[in-house]
């Protein structure tokens, strides 16, 4: 694997960690020790959320830039007599991406024990049942131990996370990144970049950099964040479909990695707010920013919660274009990351109050 930059070396960081939705302590520690150096205040709300707070005009609007802590994973369940262990899916996960693959089952003493998803082999599947989807309730985790007793003696429980297993890497064309977490670690990622980018900058607001916790399971930490924040605009970072590998049709999907932060203008949880949309898309194409357009119908982002916090906060999605989200691995291009932070960094520069005004009540 090439050299690893400093960007690269907090990319791995952040993604090596391991966090589900209600255990996000590792990610959350990675992305403290990153924005700190930049942030006049750190906090967290009751969930666990990270507020990271970084003034520029006291008296000037608040804008909050929010990635998720936490990534899909899976929850022990049960240990059964054998020693195999059952699961519950913690976020949205597909049973095709999941046979032999490997797991990290995180105990409560922070032990990290690898185990295998398995299943009955296809040599002793009736003909339908192999072209059928491996059904939830039939798969299983095996972590070579002999009985329910041993499983327990290596601190194995009920409640204990499930990670995929898989270690950041720089592929071939070394703008292309492989890793686990990108949903939502790169979100996180560019909080920090942001925060970085204004520290020696002049900002007519106030800006919260957050890592939310529980987005994955109905964007919950976004609602407690956000209550306790109570921004007057908001950006939720995310990461979006890519639409340039086989069988995706133009209709399905148009975005392209390396092709520039996607501006979401609807998704399941929220309509892209107008004016802020509008922008957006202007600063982008001032500064010759590339961008695209998308539309995510069956999904949704933080900003889902955000923007009917309180008396309602003028949001919108922005995400970087991502191959195989919800799997154990994904690729993105950093050049959409470099470009999605300076774009929200520009942005940001000019929302004094009164353009504040103007996207709010225009």
């Amino acid at each position: 694997m090439a050299k690893l930059d400093e960007t690269l070396t907090m990319f791995k960081e952040l993604t090596d960690a391991n966090g589900i939705a209600g255990n996000e302590r590792a990610p959350r520690e990675v992305m403290k020790k990153y924005i700190a150096p930049y942030a006049d205040e750190i906090e967290m709300d009751g969930l666990g959320s990270l507020i990271a707070k970084k003034v520029g005009d006291a008296n000037g609007p608040k804008v909050m830039i929010a990635g998720h802590l936490d990534e899909i994973g899976f929850m022990v369940t049960q240990i059964d007599d054998k020693g195999f262990i059952k699961f519950q899916t913690v976020g949205g996960w597909w049973s095709h991406v999941m046979l032999s693959q490997r797991v990290t089952i995180t105990t409560r003493k922070g032990d990290e024990i690898i185990g295998v998803f398995g299943s009955k082999p296809p040599h002793i599947l009736p003909a339908e049942a192999r072209k059928k989807v491996m059904e939830m309730k039939d798969i299983f985790i095996d972590v070579g131990a002999s009985s329910k007793q041993e499983a327990e003696e290596w601190g194995i429980r009920p409640g204990d996370m499930i990670t995929p297993y898989f270690e950041f890497n720089v592929m071939k064309n070394e703008k292309m990144l492989l890793a686990k977490a990108w949903d939502n670690r790169i979100g996180c990622a560019i909080a920090i970049d942001v925060m970085k980018a204004l520290k020696d900058e002049k900002h007519p607001n106030v800006v919260y950099g957050v890592g939310n916790v529980q987005e994955e399971v109905g964007l919950r930490g976004a609602k407690t964040s956000t209550f306790k924040i109570q921004p007057d605009i908001g950006f939720a970072v995310d990461v979006g479909v890519a639409g340039d590998t086989p069988g995706i049709t133009a209709n399905e999907s148009t975005s392209k990695v390396g092709d520039g932060p996607q501006i979401i203008i609807y998704d399941a949880s929220m309509v892209g707010h107008k004016g802020l949309r509008d922008l957006v898309v202007d600063v982008a194409e001032e500064l010759n920013i590339p961008y695209q357009f998308d539309s995510t119908p069956g999904g949704g982002t933080d900003a889902g919660s955000m923007h009917i916090t309180g008396s309602g906060v003028p949001s919108i999605a922005i995400s970087i274009a991502t191959r195989y989200i919800h799997s154990h691995a994904g690729i993105l291009h950093r050049d959409d990351y470099e470009n999605t932070v300076k774009l929200i960094v520009e942005v940001t520069k000019r929302l004094d109050r009164d353009t504040v005004n103007k996207i709010t009540f225009e």
